[in-house]
C-alpha cells in the first residue's frame, strides 16, 4: 500500500513538473527570442519628471488588454454558439504572439521594469492555464453536454452567455478582480431547471466562478499591501479643451496646456472627443509615442506591429504604433481608411 501511495505520489509531482515546464516555455522562449531589436530614441520631454510613465508601458499595457479582448471574443462566441465553438488554444497562441512582437519593438522605448515582465508573465501564464483547463473541460465532457441537449439552448446556456457578456463590458474599465463571481455562480443555481445540460452548467460554471472569487480575494489584498496604479495622468494639448467631467486644466506648459485625465478605457473617448473638436495632442505622460489598436480588414499597412483575427466577429485587430503629435490626425483619419477605434494604451 505504501509503495503504490508512493509511486501515485511521485507521479503526481512529475506531472506538476511537467505541467509547470510547460507553462513556462512561453516565458523561455519570449525571454530568448524576443529581444529588443532597436536602441532607445532620444526625447526631451515637456512635463516634469514627477509626471512621467515608462514609454515601454504603452506597449506592455496590452498583454492585459488581450486577455479582456479574450473575453470580449468568447461572449461573442457564446452568443451565437457552445464554449467548445471558441478556439482557446488560438486565444493562448494570441497573447505570447503579440507580447513576443511588442518586446521586440519595445527597445526603442526604453528598458522594460523587471516588475512589469514580471505581470505580464503572470498574467500569461495564469490565462494560459485558465484557458487549458478550459478548453479541456469544454471540449469533452461539456461538448458531450451539448450534445445530449441538442441544438436548442438550455436556460443556463443563456444566462451564462449574458454573464460572459457583462464581465467582458466590466472589464474595460474595472480590474478583473473586483467582479463579483460569487453572484453569478449565485444565478446559475437559482435559474437551473434541473435539465442534464442546466445541471452540468450549474457544477462546472459553478465550480469556476467560485474558484475565481477566491482568486480574485487573494489579488485584491495583494494590490491593497502593494498599492493601485494612478487613476489618471498628465498631457500637453495645444489648446485648452471645453470643460467637462474628470478633465483638470492645470495651466500653460511649453508649447501648450497641462491637464490632467482619467486612464484606461475613459482615457479613449477622450482622446477620440478631443481630436474630433480639432485638438492637437503635444506629449502624454513625458512621452511621444503611444499606441492604439484598431479594427478592420486583414491588411492595413506597414506601420502596424502586428495583426491578429478577432473570434466572433470576422475582422482583425491591429496593434499601431504612432507619434504622439500625430495620434489626433490619426483618430481622424480612421473612418476613411475603414478602421474603428478599439482602445489606446497609455503607460
Amino acid at each position: 500500500m505504501i509503495v503504490r501511495l508512493l509511486r501515485a505520489l511521485g507521479a503526481l509531482v512529475a506531472a506538476l513538473l511537467g505541467l509547470a515546464f510547460l507553462l513556462a516555455l512561453p516565458v523561455l522562449y519570449v525571454e530568448t527570442a524576443c529581444r529588443p531589436t532597436a536602441p532607445e530614441t532620444a526625447y526631451d520631454p515637456i512635463l516634469p519628471e514627477a509626471h512621467h510613465r515608462p514609454e515601454s508601458r504603452t506597449l506592455l499595457t496590452y498583454p492585459e488588454w488581450h486577455i479582456v479582448h479574450a473575453y470580449e471574443e468568447y461572449a461573442e462566441v457564446l452568443r451565437r454558439g457552445d464554449p467548445h465553438d471558441y478556439g482557446f488554444v488560438p486565444a493562448i497562441a494570441g497573447f505570447w504572439t503579440t507580447l513576443c512582437a511588442l518586446s521586440k519593438a519595445s527597445g526603442v522605448h526604453g528598458p522594460v521594469s523587471g516588475e512589469t515582465k514580471m505581470m505580464v508573465y503572470v498574467v500569461g501564464v495564469s490565462f494560459t492555464a485558465e484557458l487549458l483547463a478550459k478548453a479541456t473541460y469544454e471540449e469533452t465532457l461539456g461538448r458531450a453536454a451539448t450534445w445530449w441537449r441538442g441544438p436548442e439552448a438550455a436556460p443556463l446556456d443563456t444566462l451564462s452567455a449574458r454573464q460572459a457578456r457583462e464581465y467582458a463590458v466590466f472589464l474595460r474599465q474595472v480590474p478583473w478582480y473586483r467582479y463579483d463571481f460569487a453572484a453569478d455562480a449565485q444565478a446559475l443555481a437559482a435559474a437551473s431547471t434541473g435539465s442534464l445540460r442546466d445541471r452540468e452548467r450549474r457544477v462546472a460554471l459553478g465550480l469556476e466562478y467560485r474558484a475565481k472569487a477566491l482568486y480574485a480575494e487573494a489579488i485584491a489584498a495583494a494590490v491593497a499591501a502593494t498599492g493601485q496604479d494612478d487613476l489618471t495622468l498628465r498631457m500637453v494639448v495645444d489648446e485648452a479643451p471645453a470643460p467637462r467631467d474628470g478633465v483638470t486644466v492645470i495651466g500653460p506648459n511649453g508649447p501648450g496646456v497641462e491637464i490632467e485625465t482619467p486612464r484606461y478605457r475613459a482615457l479613449t473617448g477622450l482622446l477620440a472627443e478631443l481630436a474630433a473638436e480639432g485638438i492637437e495632442i503635444v506629449e502624454i505622460a513625458g512621452n511621444d509615442d503611444i499606441m492604439l489598436t484598431v479594427l478592420g480588414g486583414a491588411e492595413i499597412g506597414s506601420d502596424t506591429l502586428i495583426s491578429i483575427p478577432r473570434q466572433g466577429f470576422g475582422d482583425h485587430r491591429h496593434l499601431l504604433r504612432v507619434k504622439v503629435a500625430d495620434l489626433s490626425e490619426t483618430l481622424r483619419g480612421l473612418d476613411e481608411a475603414g478602421l474603428r477605434l478599439e482602445h489606446i494604451h497609455d503607460y
